[in-house]
């Protein structure tokens, strides 16, 4: 089983900042891409940052200046750091990664990739 766990959020007054974290733990043989997507009620899941699977980062529209992702690759964990919050900014954050698990049985690894959803971190941005 992989499972990814998000921490760090919260409440933030508007021009605060925010810094969330997600660990990916459980047979993991590699992890292939993993970022930050977030979502607001009535409004579809939105690209934040991501690494991909090419070790290049993807932000989302509009997001590339106030949102910084960074990654600590043997702890397979990803960090977004988030500055100047607006109200607009407020929303579920979920991590998101493609992850190659590995598992052995019969004497033989097999390889399988999955993709995995955070539970989600609440941000709350208001004075």
């Amino acid at each position: 089983q992989v499972q990814l766990v998000e921490s760090g959020g919260g409440w933030v007054q508007p021009g605060g900042s925010m810094t969330l974290s997600c660990s990916a733990s459980g047979n993991i043989f590699n992890v292939i891409a993993m970022g930050w997507y977030r979502q607001t009620p009535g409004k579809q899941r939105e690209l934040v940052a991501t690494f991909t699977s090419i070790g290049e980062i993807e932000y989302g529209d509009s997001m590339q200046g106030r949102f910084t992702i960074s990654r600590d690759r043997a702890k397979n964990t990803v960090y977004l750091q988030m500055i100047s919050l607006k109200h607009e900014d407020a929303a579920v954050y979920y991590c998101n990664a493609d992850i190659t698990v590995r598992t052995f049985a019969g004497g033989i690894y097999s390889y399988t990739s999955t993709g995995r959803w955070g539970q989600g971190a609440q941000v709350a941005v208001s004075a």
